[in-house]
């Protein structure tokens, strides 16, 4: 299922997904500053992208904490948002769910992306 699913995936929302990923990294990368944090949106970007098939690890410390919550005032509330509606509108179908349950995914990355490892 997993190329098959990475291939309808980019229809039922992907694309918009991983193309939010990519235009929050840009804007990251815009500041000196943001470049750690931008890098991190383009890793998350390939996820977004074709996400059949990986898994995240949520993991980190304090320094980990303290970047999530810059980042969820910032970039995470909006990007959770979005997976998260796409995620409710695909799960209305039986055949949108499993897309559904990956923009689910999606949605908690967005809300706690550091410290966090996609394999």
């Amino acid at each position: 299922m997993g190329c098959l699913g990475n291939i309808l995936w980019l229809i039922f929302g992907g694309l918009i997904s991983g193309l939010s990923w990519l235009l929050v990294g840009l804007l990251w990368c815009i500041t000196i500053v943001g470049i750690p944090i931008g890098l991190q949106c383009f890793k998350f970007a390939s996820l977004a992208f074709m996400p059949f098939g990986k898994e995240v690890q949520y993991g980190g410390g304090f320094g980990s904490l303290i970047l999530n919550i810059i980042w969820l005032i910032i970039s995470g509330i909006p990007l959770a948002i979005e997976s998260a509606l796409i995620g409710v509108l695909l799960c209305i179908t039986i055949v949108g769910i499993p897309f559904g349950l990956q923009h689910f995914k999606i949605a908690k990355l967005a809300l706690m992306p550091f410290g966090s490892t996609v394999s």
